[in-house]
């Protein structure tokens, strides 16, 4: 077994805890870590390991935990507040990193930062979960497969229920609105204005917009400039979202938030073992060239999200620890190869097929 440090921080949390207990059952012996001292050391007892209390309020301290760390699995949200401050402190430990967000914003920071971190010969790679892997690793093939493409357009389909920090994160983009690429600049929609039919692999459904992570992410893994990302939506309930436009001010309010999240907190908890098993996704994208007429029409099924992101960050974290290349910021595609998605358990291949 590779003897390099990893620390998983927010270890606790829903996902967190699901990496936790994988890595344990691989063989490894991570470094639990986040700011909740008891729920921390309740699950380092259990599962027999180490176990640190660091705060994320204070650069110096962050980095000080992390100098014989190698690799930092940051799984502690909303990563809205929480990933800058860690990427900037494994910079500067020499620290790599990666983390399961689905953050717009949590890209772009890390693609800004992407320079330092070539400097200390790191590598940033948000994003190694289902929030990007498996979409990421279809936009980098349908790329592949079309190289002069200038629309790319990705979506799935799952009935699965979320976790409180999914949850969470859906909320505070409730008063931000939507967000598309167009002409490789990053435009916000208002909720549910773009929509479109799409046959994700379960026949075709009404589909809405979302700011999915792809947004800057695909952008980065393929260059191409125009870029949308759908879920399957009803109609009525792509209208009720449209009806929140108006109250994106208030929903961007602080006291809302923070009563919205709350009850999130009291009323709802990550799917079980079982339910995950039964609930599968299915990925779909689209490239096209408009000036020559050319699409591309790309599909998989992958096993429930929850379920991708425990194995795909930990497919990230094996492949880092015996990395020897140039530091910076990375996609899941651009580090792994687009066939990281086809090796996670319950995964079929990537299907590529003229439009």
């Amino acid at each position: 077994m590779n003897n390099k440090h990893i620390m998983i921080y927010g270890a606790y949390g829903y996902t967190g805890e699901l990496i936790a207990r994988e890595a344990v059952a691989r063989g490894y012996h991570p470094i639990l870590a986040g700011r909740n001292a008891q729920k921390l050391q309740l699950l380092a007892d259990e599962l027999n390991l180490p176990a640190v209390v660091i705060p994320l309020d204070t650069q110096e301290t962050l980095e000080q935990s992390l100098l014989n760390v190698d690799l930092v699995i940051h799984c502690a949200g909303p990563f809205s507040a929480t990933a800058e401050p860690m990427m900037r402190a494994c910079i500067n430990a020499q620290t790599h990193y990666q983390d399961i967000t689905g953050e717009i914003a949590v890209f772009e920071a890390a693609y800004s930062l992407g320079d330092k971190a070539r400097t200390a010969g790191i590598v940033l790679c948000p994003g190694t979960g289902f929030d990007v892997i498996p979409t990421d690793c279809l936009a980098a093939a349908l790329h592949a497969a079309m190289p002069s493409a200038t629309h790319l357009v990705l979506g799935f389909d799952s009935d699965s229920s979320l976790s409180p920090g999914t949850a969470k994160t859906a909320i505070e983009g409730l008063g931000i609105g939507s967000a598309v690429r167009r002409n490789g600049r990053i435009q916000v929609t208002r909720h549910g204005q773009v929509t479109r039919q799409v046959d994700f692999g379960r026949g075709a459904k009404f589909a809405v917009a979302i700011p999915w992570g792809d947004i800057a992410t695909a952008f980065h893994s393929t260059g191409i400039g125009n870029i949308e990302v759908y879920i399957p939506m009803p109609p009525g309930r792509a209208r009720k979202l449209q009806y929140l436009n108006t109250f994106r001010w208030l929903l961007r309010n602080n006291r809302v938030q923070n009563w919205l999240k709350a009850k999130v907190n009291k009323s709802l908890r990550g799917p079980s073992d079982t339910y995950r098993a039964k609930h599968k996704t299915w990925v779909w994208g689209e490239v096209r060239n408009d000036r020559r007429g050319e699409r591309k029409v790309g599909r998989l099924v992958t096993a429930n999200g929850y379920d991708v992101t425990v194995s795909g960050a930990l497919a990230v974290m094996e492949f880092l620890v015996d990395y020897a290349g140039d530091g910076g910021y990375f996609t899941p595609s651009a580090l792994c190869g687009a066939g990281l998605v086809e090796k996670l358990p319950g995964s079929s291949a990537l299907d590529i097929t003229s439009g």
